[in-house]
């Protein structure tokens, strides 16, 4: 008996270990669906918080509302209800920078506040290039905390293709459906012109997921007092990402 009660208590806690440390999340989006394997034991801060949001459903119904060929798309923090401007989705507090890895094509990383490296609550960005040059460096580097799949990029290289919009409380949106001559026209925008993440299902719980994967570290060197000394001059056009509309254009001169 005694062994079976010790089998047991094995078994809940190792469910328990691995439901925790969650590493493999799949995303599936109006468009179509990729994978982000998360580096929960490189970056755990930014991985617990970016799932606090998967488990509690706060990135169902968002868009990426930005996206920069070559660059960058971002998403996580706004929804389309019924009319823009874009909600903001309620955020969590501001999580601890962690820049350990560069931002290397197909990585996911947090947006923040320029000025402020450790600002980041639930807006995220995946690289569509090698941004390492700027971004690792940039207001004492922005956190690499996973990485899309390689069959995922496809999904969002397709995001990246879309035309570009800008309204008078948003500016590089990607759309669908929608043209030029829509918006001259005062067309309404519907919730299928937008690329909506529809669920973020957790898929994969192994603590050793990531294992096969060789992200690459930044040679940057963002130790906690470089990071406090460096962030007031911070100020180039990717540092304010988590601010939205006119207020973030503003503060982009």
């Amino acid at each position: 008996m005694f062994k079976a009660v010790k089998t047991a208590c094995a078994v809940l806690a190792l469910g328990f270990g691995l439901t925790a440390q969650a590493t493999v999340v799949e995303v599936n989006t109006n468009v179509g669906k990729f994978e982000i394997n998360l580096f929960d034991q490189i970056t755990p801060l930014t991985v617990e918080n970016f799932l606090a949001y998967v488990k509690a459903d706060s990135y169902k119904g968002t868009v990426i509302h930005r996206s920069v060929p070559g660059f960058i798309v971002q998403g996580g923090g706004f929804k389309f209800v019924d009319n823009l401007p874009l909600t903001a989705v309620p955020a969590l507090a501001s999580v601890r920078n962690e820049p350990k890895l560069s931002n290397v094509r197909g990585t996911i990383a947090m947006a923040k506040i320029g000025g402020n490296p450790h600002s980041a609550t639930n807006q995220w960005f995946i690289n569509l290039a090698d941004n390492s040059a700027n971004l690792d460096a940039q207001n004492a580097g922005f956190t690499v905390f996973g990485q899309v799949s390689a069959q995922g990029m496809e999904i969002i290289d397709a995001i990246a293709r879309l035309p570009r919009f800008t309204f008078s409380s948003v500016g590089e949106l990607p759309l669908q459906n929608y043209s030029v001559q829509d918006q001259v026209a005062n067309k309404v925008l519907v919730a299928g012109n937008f690329i909506t993440i529809e669920s973020m299902t957790i898929v994969d719980a192994r603590v050793d997921s990531a294992a096969s994967l060789n992200p690459a570290k930044t040679t940057v060197n963002n130790s906690d007092d470089s990071q406090e000394s460096s962030s007031g001059g911070s100020f180039g056009w990717f540092g304010l990402l988590a601010l939205f509309g006119l207020v973030l254009r503003a503060r982009f001169k």
